[in-house]
């Protein structure tokens, strides 16, 4: 009788907390027992994502992966999606305080934000992780990312090999920049332009136009896309940070017949950058494993949920404070035509996502299975 009141408990508390109360894995009774116990006696974790506009992966991709991880730890979690409204943001986080989360997960839409939040969590004894993004002069207590400096290396050694497979002639670059609000963006373009700047001061390219896409919008950045190419026809090459810049941008070249001779990069791998990819139309993506970010994530969320301190494999430096923020970096991979069959063996992205219609054929000819 114990067990079936403490299972009940559990699932009322959590209920009426409006959480959502997860067992862990089916098996023995013994171990589902087990699971229940350490559910009902474990913290609560709360998510907040940014939006579901900039980049498909938020709820195609971290929430999946979140609640699998949560699930198969059997603790309480709350994942919700701010959807690019800092108001609600901060609303959201509250509630979650208020309905008793011990641990708060935030992916910030800037770090002003980012920053109330956390301090609130923090004077409330809930322990903090920035998830993807780091809240610059924040203090979490941990960080969860990839390597995001290296993301943008990848992305301007992928501009300058498509440039050099087109033989192109001193070619005019663009860049459209990630959201000048998010720490990760600043990062990107340190790395991209660790690799242009000394071709532009060589003279091997041109610097062309450079400009920031507020809040990762995509259809601002297909304004700001043809703008450019209205200024400097010659555009030869887009430097786009994530695939829905990249499709903004291709978008607006397919309108001048210039889509496949001008190369775009873009990140994330969606399915919307791959295919572009397997069409001749973007050259390269760069890949992150979201399974592996939300599981080291998770790990640490569930840790702390159970009144652990875990420990992080690394730290980086928070520019506005010098201090070390205990951190876990994971490496992203440069995807290319002749490699975006490693992103669906993955299971990133399925072969029946990407491979409709008229792209089954590409598929097949880019060894996809």
């Amino acid at each position: 009788m114990r067990k079936g009141i403490l299972s009940l408990t559990a699932t009322a508390a959590a209920l009426a907390l409006g959480l959502t109360a997860c067992g862990g894995n089916s098996g023995q009774t013994t171990s589902t027992s087990s699971a229940t116990a350490s559910a009902a006696k474990a913290g609560k974790v709360g998510v907040i994502l940014p939006d579901s506009k900039s980049s498909a992966r938020w709820e195609t991709a971290d929430r999946k992966y979140l609640e699998e991880a949560f699930k198969a730890a059997g603790v309480q979690y709350d994942i919700q999606n701010a959807q690019n409204d800092k108001t609600a943001f901060q609303t959201i986080a509250d509630q979650m305080i208020t309905n008793g989360a011990t641990v708060l997960m935030i992916v910030n839409l800037d770090s002003g934000t980012g920053k109330t939040v956390i301090d609130k969590a923090k004077s409330q004894g809930v322990a903090t992780i920035d998830y993807d993004r780091l809240t610059l002069g924040g203090g979490a207590a941990y960080y969860v990312s990839f390597d995001n400096t290296k993301v943008g290396t990848l992305q301007g050694e992928g501009l300058s090999k498509c440039l050099t497979d087109k033989k192109a002639d001193k070619p005019i670059v663009a860049y459209l920049n990630g959201s000048p609000t998010d720490n990760n963006a600043t990062l990107f373009k340190s790395g991209y332009d660790g690799v242009l700047k000394p071709k532009f001061d060589a003279g091997e390219y041109v610097k062309g136009p450079d400009q920031a896409v507020p809040d990762w919008d995509n259809t601002q950045a297909g304004t700001i896309f043809e703008q450019m190419l209205t200024q400097q026809p010659k555009i030869a090459g887009v430097l786009a940070a994530n695939d829905g810049l990249g499709n903004a941008a291709i978008t607006v070249l397919k309108k001048n017949n210039l889509n496949g001779k001008v190369p775009v990069t873009g990140q994330d791998a969606t399915v919307q950058g791959l295919q572009n990819i397997l069409s001749g139309d973007q050259c390269m993506t760069v890949y992150k494993a979201v399974k592996k970010e939300a599981d080291a994530a998770a790990k640490l969320a569930v840790a702390l949920a159970k009144g652990e301190k875990p420990t992080a494999s690394g730290s980086v430096k928070d520019p506005e404070t010098n201090q070390d923020v205990p951190s876990e970096l994971l490496e992203p991979q440069a995807i290319y035509l002749d490699n975006v069959k490693d992103v669906v063996a993955d299971g990133y992205v399925t072969k029946e996502e990407l491979c409709t219609g008229d792209f089954a054929e590409k598929c097949t000819e880019a060894g996809i299975q």
